[in-house]
């Protein structure tokens, strides 16, 4: 198989640390340049006609897009160790807390970061620098929810480390484009997450 990834973009690099979790071997990692608008490529569209990536291609030569759709398909190919929930209880508690990170964290701050950061002009345009800001303040008030939550479980999603944790991981990573760093703003057990999250291999993926 090959991933199709980018530098920085956080969906990818969930990608890449769900299969550093499970210690996936014999994934090809496909870099495409987003800067250099690789990803609109007529032969790319031919992988994914959204020119969104990461893009998972199979064996059998389909393409399988979208981050948790990939990271669903790669648990049950490699079930251990368990990352999304082994009943359907825990799954849809697991997938709920995935779910409010990735649309009230990750969307909000992604935004901000789009349309304020000089850096992601290429990839935006027309950029809008007052929705920006109210995106962030969007995504810090998912914020100041996540470090309570912290404050009662160790993890995202309850007690186990679980793919909840890697979103607001590399949501957080990137929003580092905002200079923002939880305790700078009071979120301190946020931050120790973040922190501990930091230690595990998989980060460095």
């Amino acid at each position: 198989m090959k991933l199709y990834v980018s530098q920085r973009a956080p969906n990818p690099r969930r990608v890449q640390m769900f299969i550093a979790e499970k210690e996936i071997t014999g994934i090809e990692s496909v870099l495409v340049d987003i800067n250099a608008h690789e990803h609109r490529s007529a032969a790319f569209r031919e992988r994914n006609p959204l020119a969104r990536i990461p893009v998972l291609e199979l064996d059998d030569g389909r393409m399988l897009s979208e981050t948790r759709a990939i990271c669903t398909y790669l648990e049950g190919l490699y079930p251990a160790p368990n990352l999304m929930g082994a009943t359907s209880e825990e799954r849809a508690f697991i997938e709920m807390a995935d779910r409010r990170v990735e649309w009230y964290l990750m969307l909000p701050l992604a935004n901000a970061i789009r349309h304020q950061h000089p850096g992601l002009a290429l990839l935006e345009q027309p950029q809008f620098p007052d929705y920006g800001a109210s995106q962030q303040a969007k995504g810090l008030d998912t914020a100041a929810w996540l470090d309570r939550l912290l404050l009662a479980q160790p993890w995202v999603a309850g007690d186990r480390f679980t793919v909840a944790d890697i979103t607001a991981f590399c949501t957080l990573e990137f929003a580092r484009l905002l200079k923002l760093r939880p305790a700078d703003a009071g979120l301190h057990a946020l931050q120790a997450w973040r922190d501990r999250v930091a230690q595990r291999p998989s980060a460095a993926a």
